[in-house]
């Protein structure tokens, strides 16, 4: 078939976009920005400088202080206008992620529709205030009270390179509709896709100030943060960033919403039905090339039906086409930057050096149309240990690692005690009882029975537990949390 076409061969200097206005930074350093998939440069991007950082900081205060007392109909209005928006740029979006990511074509279409899924859910979260606000009369003679939220201010988010469209979505629009402004600074391995994702919003027409975009880095984003009108943070990205972060909000006293590493599970039981769980296998571990915090590598098979899963899983994704993802007949790309894959490749030499061994090797692919690409085929391991160094991190690519287990109550302990990671864990069976103590017991914050991916619509929190999750409210519709305080009013007027 042939491929999509691009959106542009090359986007050239990539700007900033501070107070409604897109600028040419007055940094001297400027970045390449790569495809991953063919090697070719396509667009260069400025590292912000600390005025420049000042002047978004500035401006999203600025914005805030009428942008809070914008009726709220108002603000209803244009993120409705703002669905529609993305609606419409759907295909382009989606191709510009493809082009600046690596994933395949229909993957890119699924994360924008949880781009417009979210913006519907902040909708939702807008007019849920008006039940959230509380009133009661005479609590005592002649006295009333009631309970008001109200939005705190500017907020830094900072996006990360696997789901650059998706995490914007998990706080932006949450944000103003909470009646806050934001400043975004995204990965610096994804800008085409920042850019655009902050372009589309803007077309609705919010006042200038309300969303900011730069591209900074660490020492730019810790300037931020200790700005004093910066009320607090929205983070999805690794654990040793995340932590970082978490720890500096501590000592500014500042919310923050931050969301990490996992290292989840898919348990097999023996009732389970194994092609099908095969198939839901494929997408949990080689989805988005392994590159997704709710993915999984650890598949627990409890019973006497390993060999046949394994068998199953390994013939599912024999021949899988790498390439393109501009190639609608593509079901792999590359991953998103040569440093993740060289990542991957360090964690399954690992798991390989504690005495797992190979049952489908993926480490070195052929994709002769794509010599330059960063390309890594499912890669499944056998005689995995929980014990291992490999079982307590993520490995963050497409690799699967088969581990043999004894019984339900096992599987539920490795999962609880053997990392600290908390993300998701999911259970193939045909009992309801199993599912149930499975759904009772594992210590994550997002659980799955008989689907590969415990994702959760925007209406619900990503539920993250123990390392997985820091802060004070979870992201997606529970970030109204992050974003609003409580003020409770006692007034007596006899």
């Amino acid at each position: 078939m042939a491929l999509l076409p691009e959106v542009k061969k090359h986007y050239g200097m990539q700007k900033l976009f501070i107070n409604g206005e897109w600028i040419e930074s007055k940094s001297p350093v400027v970045n390449v920005n790569t495809n991953p998939t063919t090697g070719e440069e396509i667009s260069t991007f400025p590292a912000a400088t600390k005025e420049e950082a000042r002047a978004a900081v500035e401006a999203a205060q600025r914005a805030f202080v009428h942008w809070k007392d914008m009726p709220m109909r108002d603000r209803a209005s244009l993120l409705f206008d703002m669905r529609s928006r993305f609606k419409e740029s759907t295909e382009e979006l989606s191709r510009v992620l493809v082009q600046d990511h690596g994933r395949t074509i229909e993957e890119a279409r699924g994360s924008v529709a949880r781009v417009i899924e979210n913006i519907e859910s902040a909708c939702s979260a807008l007019y849920g205030l008006t039940k959230q606000n509380e009133h009661m009369e005479q609590v005592a003679t002649g006295i009333d009270q009631y309970l008001t939220w109200e939005p705190l201010g500017p907020f830094l988010i900072i996006t990360p390179n696997n789901i650059p469209m998706h995490a914007w979505s998990s706080f932006v629009p949450y944000a103003l509709a909470a009646g806050c402004t934001v400043v975004v600074s995204p990965s610096r391995q994804v800008p085409v896709a920042a850019e655009y994702v902050c372009r589309v919003a803007q077309e609705v027409g919010f006042p200038p100030g309300v969303i900011n975009m730069l591209h900074g880095g660490r020492e730019i984003n810790e300037q931020i943060m200790r700005q004093p009108e910066i009320q607090g943070l929205g983070f999805i990205g690794s654990n040793s960033a995340g932590h970082e972060l978490f720890d500096l909000c501590g000592k500014l006293k500042k919310p923050s919403s931050i969301n990490g590493n996992g290292k989840n599970h898919v348990v097999i039981m023996p009732d389970a039905d194994i092609n099908q769980s095969a198939q839901w296998l494929v997408r949990a571990c080689f989805g988005m090339g392994g590159q997704r915090c709710l993915g999984a590598d650890s598949i627990v098979v409890i019973g006497d039906k390993y060999d046949e899963l394994k068998s199953k899983f390994k013939e599912a994704v024999m021949g899988v086409k790498l390439g393109y993802g501009l190639d609608e007949e593509t079901e792999l790309g590359p991953m998103v930057s040569k440093s993740g894959k060289d990542k991957v490749l360090a964690w399954i030499d690992g798991a390989l050096a504690e005495g797992a061994s190979m049952v489908l090797d993926g480490r070195n692919p052929s994709v002769p149309d794509y010599p330059n690409g960063h390309f890594l085929a499912p890669t499944i391991l056998e005689n995995f240990n929980v014990d291992m160094n490999a079982a307590k991190e993520e490995s963050f690519g497409p690799v699967a690692a088969l581990v043999r287990g004894e019984s339900l109550e096992q599987a539920i302990e490795w999962i609880n005690t053997k990392t600290n990671l908390g993300h998701s864990a999911c259970i193939m069976t045909g009992s309801g009882k199993s599912a149930r103590q499975f759904v009772r017991e594992v210590n994550v914050g997002n659980v799955g029975v008989n689907v590969g991916v415990a994702q959760p619509f925007a209406f619900f929190p990503l539920g993250s537990r123990r390392e997985s999750f820091v802060g004070s409210a979870k992201s997606r519709m529970a970030s109204m949390r992050l974003f609003m305080d409580e003020k409770t009013v006692c007034m007596r007027w006899i």
